[in-house]
């Protein structure tokens, strides 16, 4: 793997010798007799790699390396010297260099030394990328809402993150996050890592259902090499890779009870236990679970730990479900169109009145999610401006049991002198009325329309309420 490399030598002929087997071997190589020199090729050259010898006229290798790091804190440093000290290795090390070679030097075996070096340097930067691209698709600003019912989670998100600012020790408590399918527990979780002090560490994420318990456990923690029979070598857990971050555990309520046991004491010690090995590592992790299902009652049932259910729930951010959150289907609609029609090229596709308001008088059992799907097929099949009520696929609504019919099973089809648009008009408006006892402007608000176009339609449609 090829990479920009900065020869720092004194030695013209070892210099020249580096710089051409290198370059035979697809790097991109420049070389500097001193630190001075090595810090005006530094301004144009952006090295990736820096070959440093220890001895160098002026500054020596060592202070160059601390102020190499100060100007560029991600270069590799391999530092090379003609004196096997061990203690200036050591302190090489120490500095920051990324490895040391003595010399004469073995020219393929700084080669392999910089291969791995490029290739974690390409790595990290894939990982910083997709770390800012996580934080800009998260915070507070990307839970949608101002309803009572959101206005009240984001409070308490707030609230958690202004009392973690004031930790001795670090250690942020434990979050639970339930709620309905679809209702954004992932952006929650999001928001509580990139709006707090870990932001600028790693999120990880797993959701227990997808990975089968057997393995899950090897996933979480990590493996020694000879662990098992497929284990070649030693492999990171995924707690040890969120190291001062967040690891988020999506669906904990399928996660088997012998491997809660373990997660348990990791809770309770902040140490990991690779399989296979006989020691513990401390890990400082902060724990998001996050689940649609009733963990009280599983407890109840003997398939939920309750220690672990009592140490996970230190703070519970319980999520209402869209149906409960009357104002925001408009602006999250609103939001879905924007992003899916954007994405599809269609920047000029609206809602019409009509269609707002179906989707306002919708149950949505399926959530933000079932929202985001709906409102996605109706960009991808809409061929003219305007996005109509008769374009909208709705699922069933919840039955009077109060369970969601199947998701995705399509709506029956109305009678057919209930297909015009001023019958569905009827229905939503009524709807609305009925629901706030007939106050005209709390209806309009419901309905995300002015009080004067709410008066217009109840008008037009000779609307009249019970009392009347």
């Amino acid at each position: 793997m090829s990479c920009a490399v900065l020869v720092v030598e004194d030695e013209a002929t070892l210099a020249k010798n580096i710089c051409s087997y290198l370059q035979r071997h697809g790097h991109d190589v420049r070389s500097a007799e001193s630190a001075e020199q090595a810090l005006a090729e530094m301004e144009s050259f952006r090295p990736e790699a820096v070959v440093l010898d220890f001895n160098l006229p002026g500054m020596d290798g060592l202070q160059f390396l601390r102020h190499l790091l100060g100007v560029d804190p991600q270069v590799k440093i391999i530092m090379t010297t003609g004196h096997g000290n061990e203690q200036l290795a050591v302190d090489a090390m120490k500095a920051g260099a990324y490895d040391y070679l003595t010399k004469p030097l073995a020219l393929e075996k700084l080669k392999l030394v910089l291969d791995k070096a490029a290739g974690e340097q390409k790595r990290d930067s894939v990982l910083s990328y997709y770390q800012s691209r996580k934080a800009s698709d998260s915070g507070l600003a990307k839970l949608i809402g101002g309803s009572p019912a959101m206005r009240a989670v984001k409070d308490l998100i707030r609230q958690l993150l202004a009392a973690e600012t004031g930790l001795d020790d670090g250690q942020a408590p434990a979050v639970l996050i339930t709620g309905e399918t679809g209702t954004g527990k992932e952006l929650v979780a999001r928001a509580l890592h990139f709006e707090g002090a870990r932001s600028n560490k790693p999120f990880v994420e797993v959701n227990c259902s997808s990975i089968p318990n057997q393995l899950l456990e090897a996933e979480l923690f990590g493996y020694e090499r000879g662990a098992f029979t497929d284990a070649r070598e030693r492999k990171l857990g995924l707690i040890s890779s969120a190291e001062g971050g967040t690891l988020l555990l999506d669906e904990i309520g399928d996660m088997d009870v012998s491997l809660q046991a373990k997660l348990l004491r990791f809770l309770e010690n902040k140490t990991v236990r690779r399989l296979g090995s006989v020691r513990d590592q401390k890990a400082d992790v902060r724990i998001v679970a996050a689940t649609n299902r009733e963990l009280e009652r599983l407890v109840s049932e003997g398939r939920f730990r309750s220690d672990l259910f009592f140490r996970l729930r230190i703070i519970h951010i319980e999520l209402p479900p869209l149906r409960e959150r009357h104002g925001d289907i408009p602006l999250l609609a609103q939001h879905f169109l924007q992003q899916h029609a954007s994405r599809y090229g269609k920047p000029s596709v609206k809602f019409t009145d009509a269609a707002l308001a179906r989707l306002a008088g919708h149950t949505w059992p399926g959530n933000a999610r079932e929202l985001s799907n709906v409102i996605e097929q109706s960009v991808v099949l809409a061929r003219g401006e305007w996005i109509e009520p008769a374009q909208l696929v709705l699922s069933k609504p919840i039955s009077t049991n109060g369970k969601a019919d199947p998701v995705g099973a399509a709506e029956p089809a109305p009678a057919q002198e209930d297909l015009s648009l001023d019958a569905v008009e009827r229905q939503t408006l009524l709807k609305a009325l009925e629901q706030t006892s007939w106050n005209v402007t709390q209806a309009a608000k419901r309905l995300n329309v002015s009080r004067d176009t709410m008066r217009y339609r109840i008008n037009k449609l000779q609307l009249k309420s019970p009392s009347s």
